[in-house]
C-alpha cells in the first residue's frame, strides 16, 4: 500500500508542476485586452465605446422579462466567462491545478494511511 500511496504524491506533485508553469506562461504570454470594443453607447446625442452589457436600458429590459435573478444570473455568466480569457485563464488554471493535486493529495493520505494496524496473524 505504501507504493500506491507514493505513487499518488508523486501523480500530485507532478500536476501541480505541470499546472503551476502552464498556468504562469499563460499568465505571462496573454494579452488582457479590456472589453471596450464590444458596443457602443449612446449618451446626449454623443457616441462612445464601452460595454452595451453594463447600460441602464439593457439591464432595465432584462429585469423586466426576468427579474432581478435574471438581472443577477447574467453578472454571474459574464463574470464567469471572463474567467477563460486572458491572464484571468493563467489564474484560473493555477487554481484549478492547486485544487487537484491537494485533492489527490488529501485521497492517497486517507486512503493509505502511513500507520498500518498489524496483521492478526
Amino acid at each position: 500500500m505504501t507504493s500506491t500511496r507514493n505513487r499518488l504524491y508523486a501523480i500530485s506533485l507532478g500536476i501541480l508542476f505541470i499546472g503551476l508553469c502552464s498556468a504562469s506562461a499563460i499568465y505571462f504570454l496573454a494579452d488582457d485586452n479590456p472589453d471596450e470594443g464590444d458596443g457602443y453607447v449612446i449618451i446626449d446625442g454623443k457616441i462612445y465605446p464601452g460595454s452595451a452589457y453594463q447600460s441602464k436600458g439593457y439591464v432595465r429590459e432584462l429585469e423586466r422579462y426576468g427579474g432581478k435573478m435574471n438581472v443577477l444570473m447574467d453578472e454571474f455568466n459574464r463574470w464567469f466567462g471572463s474567467l477563460w480569457h486572458g491572464k484571468k485563464l493563467g489564474v484560473t488554471v493555477g487554481w484549478l491545478s492547486a485544487g487537484t493535486a491537494l485533492g489527490l493529495f488529501l485521497l492517497a493520505r486517507f486512503l493509505y494511511p502511513e500507520h498500518e494496524p498489524p496483521d492478526p496473524e
